[in-house]
């Protein structure tokens, strides 16, 4: 397969760009949504540019490219279009592979339509965070045409392995382990800024030591903060779907939409510009702080 498009240019998109190229792909293409917006074109632009890639006009323009794989790597919230779009376009026989944090039933979903159009879709979990990993990240496939994707994404190096020819349960992996891990975070950031309110970090995080030695508390509690503070939209969305695989297990998701919240609200505080001009490598103290200094003042207040 020489040819690989993508579907998506952020973070992940431009990970898995650079990985490909790297891993002996000869074209990438990708299209994302920004590449439409004429003021903030320029700096995806210059990006695809240095790293090789081929940015395109638009979903068909990507998909004439004649990719072999078309990568989805958009926010949860985008699963669905970037499906309905691509089957508008997509050449019979490709393989269209879903990246995103999406519910069971918006997968399956997605799948109608790119199977209708002749495509072959695969669904993918990516379960830890991207950026340690690169391609090489650990992620469950499925769906019945996941088994003959798999031994060409694991030629590239990538830590792949098929859960299941039936679709949903992948991404119902991921999503359970979303309610825990983006669940830790929001826990995380509410407890450690409350606890620093109060001025009783140092013991209450000498208590968690004590009960789970196996995390460093202090270096986790800087990462999620870190990681939250820049990607709270992208997390908050994808808990709005892990909301939707709780609904769709006939659960009410009084967790994962109180974790939403959260993530969206500390996206808020990196939009409003608390977090700026932090100190290179910050702590998890340095973001609570600028938490607390940005809370409303009581009525009445100097």
């Amino acid at each position: 397969m020489r040819c690989v498009g993508l579907v998506g240019y952020g973070e992940v998109g431009r990970i898995f760009a650079s990985g490909l190229l790297q891993a002996g792909v000869a074209e990438v293409l990708a299209w994302d949504l920004l590449l439409a917006d004429a003021q903030r074109r320029e700096a995806p632009l210059a990006h695809a540019a240095q790293a090789g890639v081929r940015a395109t006009e638009g979903v068909a323009a990507l998909c004439a490219g004649g990719p072999g794989l078309i990568v989805s790597a958009v926010t949860a919230s985008n699963t669905l279009a970037v499906a309905e779009a691509v089957a508008a376009h997509i050449a019979p026989g490709t393989f269209f592979l879903d990246l995103n944090s999406a519910s069971p039933g918006t997968k399956q979903r997605a799948a109608a339509l790119i199977d209708a159009a002749g495509g072959h879709y695969v669904e993918a979990g990516v379960m830890t965070s991207v950026p340690p990993y690169g391609i090489r990240v650990p992620m469950l496939l499925g769906g019945p045409h996941a088994a003959r994707l798999l031994p060409v994404l694991q030629a590239w190096g990538m830590d792949a392995k098929v859960a299941s020819e039936r679709l949903g349960v992948a991404s119902a992996t991921k999503m359970c382990r979303s309610v825990m891990i983006k669940g830790l975070e929001a826990l995380v950031l509410e407890s450690y800024a409350t606890a620093r309110h109060y001025g009783v970090e140092d013991a209450m995080i000498a208590t968690l030591q004590e009960t789970f030695p196996g995390i460093d508390w202090q270096t986790q509690g800087s990462y999620f903060f870190s990681r939250v503070a820049q990607h709270g939209k992208r997390r908050a969305e994808e808990m709005r779907e892990v909301a939707q695989t709780v609904r769709e297990a006939g659960f009410e998701p009084f967790m994962a939409s109180a974790i939403a919240q959260k993530h969206d609200w500390m996206a808020a505080q990196a939009r409003a510009g608390h977090f700026a001009n932090l100190p290179p490598q910050p702590q998890w103290a340095d973001y609570a702080d600028r938490l607390l200094a940005a809370r409303p003042k009581p009525d009445g207040a100097a």
